[in-house]
């Protein structure tokens, strides 16, 4: 707020006779830090809707948060509304008398001040204006009572009563200035004034505002920062100075900074050290407790390796110069470090496969069964995607092993107290018990990617984990029919579908999305007749015995008829409709997400719709390859005029009856038939050789080829003639148009 703002003499604004502006201020105990950007839109749509309905409007809103308070700043109020003319319709002449006496009632007017016009009666009112501060206070309570804080208590003897004031915390006061005027208000007890309080720790007593345009500098003057974005640039430029001075280099991080100007009103960032021993711990590990538990900053050294140094912000500025604060800072650093030293030694004591057998005690889904046969099926998945050929270049054991593994971190110590470490606490410990370097990776990465944008895996054991993990989730939770729906999306299954697509089309796989959906389902299908047999009776363990079957596959126990007899399920029951159920819901999941995805790169979705509704596309590098050709030759002036051409078929098309793409060539045939002819006899075979090879942009050229003897076959000839022979045959020429043309794509999807 510049000096504009100050002082206004006779409650006149600057702006003019008879305009002023206001100040309110709601100091509380203190607001968590998360919740203070939202309070301020919050306050100024509260308050800027306010004024709508009482016919006012301000010049600007400014809205302020510190821990202890919530401001706001209108500038440009006039003293009072104007008055206005209500106008309410009413019944028409002649109506009946009931209606007439209904609407005199809501009114409040008797039938000879009712206005008639156009033989309808009106009620007109004439409303007086208002003096601003009355509107003003009846709007400051309704604002507070109405706000709508994430979270909100009642405090107090009043607190008994579910009519008592609820805030974010214990409201303390109110500021309430319209000019020089203190604009008078009562909420819960809490009286309006002009008095708020300073810093917690530097100012004692009261602060008096005289208005507006001193509110911001008096609260300075009182070592409080009422600017959120100057707190925040103290803190950045702060921790950066302090890191320098020391000869290191701060890691930024601006949710830190944002949350650190949340928790102060007078920010003083401040540099600490700890024992170095404790960088032998992960420099991840480090710093999530630095920051999640401490809000502290940390520091690189000249090398660029984590240093044993962090930036904390004080809210006070100190007589030692923060000696006492930093001392006490790196004390409970050093107690949170120690924790995490501990959980990280503990757990390195414990060999990963035994770390494994916990999974058994952890219920992924209750539909799903437990972490540990979720496990077994990435892991016989991820298998499958290399022996398959779907995934090249990866050794098959040590994606296995990867796949074994890469859920096990989630039962240690470390990720049980910081759980965004999962993955990445996995493949500390797989390396520090030498576990190959792409058993590591895949380990580390396995999660990869997390949104649009995310690094995507490139390592073929990475590539195959990633996959397999995905499938799993994402065929399990529609095998057991908890798919997204609307904005709901609880498993995160659009992420989940997004990332692989993504990892498809990065490391070009040429995989059959049917085959994973029915192979991840055979898998469930599996764990689902174990947990059958589980609860079978012993001769159950008998007819396995007496048929000779021994159980390591699904495909033993479907093709095992005395097992399926004995447990009394049908193999198409248990496997064929779920596995048909899921691949159809799943390919089109999928290619709702490929749209999502292609987005940003330009690709239209009407031209996905149009290649992936022929049906059997389940190649999604083919699929997006075919929809690339066709967007480049659709969106030039000849595939335009080729698209018109095949609606204008495909209409003709419908209304006739019968139509035979085979139907015989009259004799005389005219020019424009006969070059259509031709061009048909050419066009259709190049283009099916070139989708053979997947040459789309031949293909596409091959269908260019009949957009002239199209347009000069519709401009030429009358497709319904009185001669059936000839009708019948010019018919046929269109259907072979249109299925031409289908070959590469249905024409119909496409808009335009």
């Amino acid at each position: 707020m510049d000096s504009r703002m100050r002082g206004n003499d006779n409650g006149f604004g600057r702006r003019g006779f008879n305009m002023t502006d206001f100040l309110l201020e709601l100091r509380s105990e203190e607001i968590p830090a998360r919740m203070q950007l939202k309070a301020k839109e919050d306050l100024a749509r509260l308050f800027n809707d306010a004024l709508a309905k009482a016919g006012l409007a301000a010049a600007s809103v400014e809205t302020f948060a510190t821990p202890r308070r919530l401001a706001l700043i209108a500038t440009g109020l006039p003293l009072a509304t104007e008055a206005v003319s209500e106008e309410t319709k009413g019944p028409k002449v002649g109506a009946p008398p009931q209606a007439m006496e209904g609407f005199l009632r809501k009114t409040g007017l008797s039938q000879d001040q009712l206005v008639e016009r156009d033989g309808v009666y009106y009620a007109v009112v004439e409303k007086a204006g208002r003096q601003t501060a009355d509107v003003l206070a009846e709007a400051i309570p309704a604002i507070i009572r109405a706000f709508p804080w994430p979270k909100s208590q009642r405090w107090g003897a009043a607190s008994v009563s579910t009519e008592s004031l609820r805030w974010v915390r214990p409201l303390q006061g109110i500021v309430a200035l319209l000019g020089d005027a203190v604009v008078h208000c009562d909420v819960d007890g809490i009286v309006s004034g002009a008095e708020t309080m300073g810093h917690r720790f530097h100012h004692s007593g009261v602060v008096t505002i005289g208005n507006a345009g001193d509110y911001i500098e008096k609260l300075r003057a009182a070592h409080v920062l009422v600017h959120f974005s100057e707190r925040c640039r103290i803190i950045r430029d702060g921790a950066k100075a302090a890191a320098e001075a020391a000869g290191l280099t701060l890691v930024e991080d601006e949710g830190l900074v944002i949350e650190n100007a949340g928790l102060t009103e007078w920010p003083v960032p401040m540099l600490g050290r700890f024992d170095a021993a404790f960088l032998d711990v992960p420099q991840e590990v480090i710093q999530l407790t630095a920051r999640v538990n401490q809000k502290y900053f940390v520091c690189h050294d000249a090398a660029g390796r984590l240093a044993n140094a962090f930036v904390c912000t004080a809210n006070i500025d100190a007589h030692d110069n923060g000696a006492a604060i930093v001392a006490g800072n790196e004390k409970v650093l050093a107690a949170r470090l120690s924790d995490a030293k501990f959980f990280w030694e503990q757990d390195l004591k414990v060999a990963l496969e035994k770390q494994a057998e916990k999974l058994k005690d952890i219920v992924f889904h209750e539909k799903l069964g437990t972490l540990a046969e979720r496990v077994e099926r990435i892991a016989r998945l991820a298998r499958w995607l290399v022996d398959t050929g779907v995934v090249k270049g990866a050794d098959p054991d040590l994606v296995e092993r990867a796949a074994r593994l890469c859920k096990v971190d989630l039962v240690t110590g470390m990720v049980g107290e910081f759980p965004e470490l999962q993955g990445l606490m996995g493949a500390y410990y797989a390396a520090a018990q030498g576990e190959a370097p792409e058993v590591v990776a895949a380990i580390r990465d396995h999660y990869k990617p997390v949104g649009q944008g995310n690094e995507v895996p490139t390592a073929p054991v990475t590539v195959a984990v990633c996959l397999a993990e995905k499938f799993d989730t994402l065929v399990g939770f529609f095998f057991a029919d908890l798919k997204p729906s609307g904005s709901k999306d609880p498993f995160a299954l659009r992420r989940a579908a997004i990332a692989v697509v993504a990892t498809i089309l990065e490391n070009n796989l040429r995989l059959n999305l049917r085959h994973c959906h029915v192979q991840a389902t055979q898998h469930l299908v599996f764990d689902k007749i174990q947990r059958e047999i589980e609860g079978r009776a012993s001769n159950f363990t008998r007819v396995l015995r007496d048929e000779n079957i021994e159980i390591h596959r699904a495909e033993d126990l479907f093709r095992a008829r005395a097992v399926q007899k004995t447990i009394d399920l049908e193999l198409e029951d248990i496997f064929d409709k779920p596995a048909i159920k899921v691949s159809s819901e799943l390919g089109a999941f999928f290619v709702d997400r490929l749209k999502v995805q292609q987005r940003e790169a330009g690709v239209r979705h009407d031209l996905i719709d149009a290649v992936f509704s022929l049906g059997g596309e389940d190649d999604l590098v083919r699929l997006l390859a075919r929809v690339k050709a066709l967007q480049a030759y659709i969106t030039t002036a000849e595939g335009a005029n080729l698209l018109a051409a095949y609606k204008r078929a495909a209409n003709i098309l419908k209304q006739a009856d019968g139509v035979d793409a085979a139907a015989p060539a009259p004799a005389d045939l005219v020019t424009e038939e006969l070059a259509l002819l031709t061009a048909l006899n050419t066009a259709e075979p190049k283009a099916a050789a070139a989708l053979s090879v997947e040459d789309f942009e031949g293909a596409m050229a091959a269908l260019a080829s009949l957009r002239a003897p199209i347009d000069a076959f519709f401009e030429g000839v009358m497709v319904n003639d009185p001669d059936p022979a000839k009708r019948a045959f010019r018919l046929g020429l269109l259907a072979r148009f249109r299925d031409a043309v289908t070959q590469v794509a249905d024409f119909s999807k496409i808009e335009g």
